[in-house]
């Protein structure tokens, strides 16, 4: 688990949307050495006028291909989390048209106790998980 959230301007095709989501997980299967099967990916599309994203002035130049991450995540070691920032951008700019000043990761922390996967359980709790 994390739970990833990427908000994005409306417009990408299935398969930019696909690429984006793979190449996110996989990033963040190595780097955050996540579970197999332990993946939870929401994407959000948003028109223009419903996303002001600045940058603390950083001085970076926003486009319409701007991605934020959200992640609801265990806690992770710094190390780990600086090493998901850096290949996610990488990997994204090498493979899709997004720029790494197009990309804005937030990472939230949370306990395991805060997850049901279903059935009403809190599988972390009563031993179905680790």
């Amino acid at each position: 688990m994390p739970l990833m959230r990427i908000d994005m301007t409306r417009g990408r095709s299935k398969a930019e949307i696909r690429t984006i989501l793979d190449i996110s997980y996989k990033v963040a299967t190595e780097e955050l050495h996540l579970l197999p099967r332990d993946r939870y990916q929401i994407v959000t599309q948003h028109d223009p006028e419903e996303m002001i994203i600045e940058d603390v002035g950083l001085g970076f130049n926003r486009t319409d291909k701007f991605l934020m991450f959200s992640l609801t995540s265990s806690p992770r070691a710094e190390a780990d989390k600086e090493r998901f920032y850096a290949r996610l951008v990488k990997e994204l700019a090498a493979n899709t048209d997004v720029t790494p000043e197009d990309v804005m990761i937030n990472i939230v922390g949370n306990d395991k106790s805060d997850w049901s996967f279903g059935n009403g359980e809190a599988q972390f709790m009563n031993g179905k998980l680790d």
